[in-house]
């Protein structure tokens, strides 16, 4: 084998075999160069491809090494680029690159084929003659061009066989080079029979493929045919369906449902189509599937993970509300660290006006989803949750379902108001529908009645209200994360009105804030005197009044702005509706101030006793439930106990009647916090010890005298102070609830913590 160096020519993809020729657009200017380069010294040049066609300045090290010498046959310049004809002569290998006058030049060895056993040469030589003979023809029957067939026929060598074979029919680079290296004629036809069976098969598996969608293109061309035949005829019966079917249709097949969803679809349009369209089943299948497919299955809104700006909404939207809102942005916070959050189900539980709805609202916006709101007071039909079957006449789908088919997204956030307000009956039980909703471990796959395929909820921000926490069911309870909204402060309602109720008040009603203008002293009147509530929604419709009031001045007599004063609140709202600081004026024998915790928020308690001859009887009268008669029944058997301790003759419970009387008797009272006020009024009443009216308690007894713990003391501590109560007795275990009480509260009240009764006859009997 002899040594030279000659031009290189490193082409993308084309590698030209022996005795064979091929044309090739020369374009690159280094390439350019050594042609001319090869034309100049009418030389042979090496032509070799580059292994990976994306480089564009390839070297010796990005070629395949084994190549061909060829001769150029002929060439011609068109624009920027060469059109030349090589022919090969025989395989080469490059061994090193040189720079010659700016031209590739390499220095490379000849190589030459070789036999090995001439005796398997002549079996694989006939052996190939055959295989390429039914290759060809198969070829030429299916109208491809069949260079090689003449000079087949007329004999060709073993090693032209494969070089030809391997230039005109191997697609692939590698497997090219790989003949190309192949210097044992044997091994280049044991490669060639090989490609030509793996040919064979894949020719065997494309006959089958193309039989198949030709049957399957009969039998769609059949199903067209028939369903244009049956248009056309529903078209003459005048009973042709609408285009809304065909745009449903549209809507499965350019959309990425769930294949399930898909096929469900498809299952019912076949069925509709057999319908007469005026059909009341027709009718049925239609709503189901708008049903089905406005549904989002696939839609989704991109979360904001701004946690400043959330935070930024959140403080815009409410006042206040710290612990809620620090959940709120806990939430984001894991969710943006994690990037996959099952969605927790949170429950704001809180009296009416505090802002549980307008909170839901605020998360809504902060994260940047949908909003939608359902309510379940009064709901007691479990299929009002689960939606009905579609068996029955006017069958629909749950609220559930029914809400996020409104908020057209897989992750709205979705409100479920007064949760705790859900009853039940002989159709079943609501709040245990709920529970698919509501548990993250089983949301994922809820069922729908109507729906009847499984729908995913775990991407649901659900977010759960309630007035009172004791009526939510307590198998909701163990799935809910508990955010308690306690009542205002006068002073935290002052800061909403001020920030955000004149505000909007003002935009409902088109006044320029220069137009209406009210001090912090006449709100803190409107406050005390116009509104008693834990929230501000009264206070709301009461600043609403005065902003119309003020439209009709402004409109009508003409004035520029409007000054709220006094004596304009009681001339356009009246004499006051409340009056502030309603306890006991002085102290009486036989009145106690308890304190309550009702849904709409804490208020004060007077318990009247007194007593009379009779027979022994005990008479309870003002609207109080079974826990509060339980109450005064424990009281009086507790004193009945104790009697010689505080000095009672024990026949005097004999010879008289005891009434217990809380007033305000059409407002309904129940909850296990009246004990301790039932036990003082009723030892003040008979032994004649006058109660101190500037004093409340709260708290429930035992048998034993000893002062259980009781809840909603921040409520009952505003309501306490709203009142003008100086002092509060509560029971010792519920200090560590002092924390959550404002320190308005804290600095006008005192508070003592008792444990037994006696402490709090002692502390509040003169």
């Amino acid at each position: 084998m002899n040594q030279q160096t000659l031009p290189l020519l490193c082409t993308r993809g084309a590698l030209i075999f022996p005795e064979q020729e091929l044309t090739v657009e020369v374009g690159r200017s280094s390439s350019i160069r050594s042609v001319e380069r090869a034309l100049r010294d009418d030389s042979e040049i090496f032509v070799t491809s580059q292994i990976d066609q994306s480089v564009e300045d390839p070297g010796i090290g990005d070629v395949y090494r084994c190549g061909t010498v060829c001769s150029i046959k002929s060439y011609r310049r068109k624009d920027d680029h060469l059109r030349v004809i090589f022919r090969g002569l025989e395989r080469a290998r490059c061994l090193e690159e040189k720079i010659s006058e700016d031209v590739r030049m390499v220095s490379i060895e000849r190589l030459k084929d070789y036999v090995v056993d001439s005796a398997a040469l002549d079996i694989l030589f006939k052996k190939a003659f055959a295989e390429f003979n039914d290759f060809i023809q198969q070829y030429a029957r299916e109208g491809n061009p069949v260079r090689l067939l003449e000079q087949f026929r007329a004999g060709l060598s073993a090693a032209a066989l494969t070089d030809s074979y391997a230039q005109l029919y191997v697609g692939d680079l590698s497997e090219r080079a790989r003949y190309m290296a192949e210097l044992n004629i044997e091994k280049r036809l044991e490669m060639m029979l090989e490609s030509l069976n793996r040919s064979r098969e894949i020719q065997k598996i494309e006959e089958e493929i193309n039989n198949k969608v030709k049957t399957s293109i009969e039998e769609n061309q059949k199903d067209y045919y028939l369903r244009e035949k049956l248009r056309a005829i529903k078209e003459e019966l005048d009973d042709a369906p609408g285009s809304d079917i065909d745009d449903l249709k549209e809507l499965v097949e350019k959309n990425p449902y769930p294949e399930a969803v898909k096929n469900k679809a498809r299952e019912e349009f076949r069925h509709y189509e057999m319908l007469p369209p005026s059909s009341g089943e027709a009718g049925v299948i239609r709503s189901y599937l708008e049903t089905l497919l406005y549904v989002p299955w696939y839609q989704r809104s991109e979360d904001n993970d701004d946690l400043q700006l959330a935070e930024q909404i959140l403080d815009e939207d409410h006042y206040g509300l710290k612990k809620v809102k620090e959940r709120i942005l806990e939430y984001l916070a894991v969710k943006q660290m994690t990037n996959s959050l099952k969605s927790p189900i949170i429950c704001l539980v809180g009296p009416p006006g505090v802002g549980k709805t307008s909170l839901a609202r605020s998360v809504a916006r902060a994260l940047d989803r949908r909003f939608v709101k359902i309510s379940l007071g009064g709901v007691r039909d479990e299929a009002e949750i689960r939606g009905h079957r579609r068996t029955y006449l006017g069958s629909m789908p749950g609220r559930i379902i029914q809400g996020m088919k409104r908020a057209g997204t897989l992750n709205p956030v979705f409100l479920i108001d007064e949760i705790d307000k859900m009853s039940s009956d002989y159709k079943g039980d609501p709040s245990s529908a709920m529970l698919e909703v509501l548990d993250p471990e089983q949301n994922y796959a809820f069922s729908d009645h109507y729906l009847e395929e499984p729908y995913d909820l775990s991407d649901v921000l659900f977010i759960a209200t309630a007035n009172y926490m004791e009526s939510i069911p307590n198998e909701l309870k163990d799935r809910l994360e508990i955010i308690e909204l306690s009542s205002y402060t006068e002073i935290e309602k002052l800061h909403i009105a001020r920030e955000h109720l004149i505000g909007k008040q003002l935009k409902a009603n088109g006044l320029k804030p220069s137009q209406f203008h009210i001090t912090d002293e006449q709100l803190l009147y409107l406050i005390r005197h116009y509104t008693r509530e834990a929230g501000v929604r009264q206070l709301e419709r009461v600043i609403g009044s005065l902003c119309r009031k003020s439209v009709l001045a402004v409109l009508k007599e003409g004035k520029k702005s409007v000054r709220i004063s006094r004596k304009q609140i009681q001339s356009w709202l009246g004499h006051e509706i409340y009056e502030y600081g309603t306890k006991e004026k002085k102290d009486q024998v036989g009145v106690v101030t308890g304190l309550a915790y009702t849904s709409f928020g804490g208020d004060i308690l007077p318990i009247e006793v007194n007593y009379f001859k009779g027979s022994g009887k005990l008479v309870v009268t003002g609207q109080l439930g079974d826990v509060m008669k339980e109450s005064t029944t424990i009281a009086l058997d507790y004193i009945k106990a104790n009697a010689e301790r505080y000095g009672i003759d024990m026949a005097f419970f004999n010879e008289n009647d005891i009434h217990i009387h809380v007033p305000e008797g059409a407002v309904p009272k129940d909850g296990p916090s009246a004990g301790i006020t039932l036990t003082t009024a009723l030892v003040s009443a008979i032994t004649g010890r006058p109660a101190r009216a500037d004093l409340a308690m709260t708290g429930e007894v035992t048998l034993r005298g000893n002062v259980l713990n009781i809840g909603g003391l921040r409520e009952k501590s505003l309501a306490a102070h709203r009142s003008g109560i100086k002092t509060i007795l509560l029971p010792k275990g519920n200090l560590k609830d002092l924390d959550d009480i404002p320190d308005s509260v804290k600095n006008e009240i005192e508070f003592i913590p008792i444990e037994q009764v006696d402490q709090a006859i002692k502390a509040a009997l003169r």
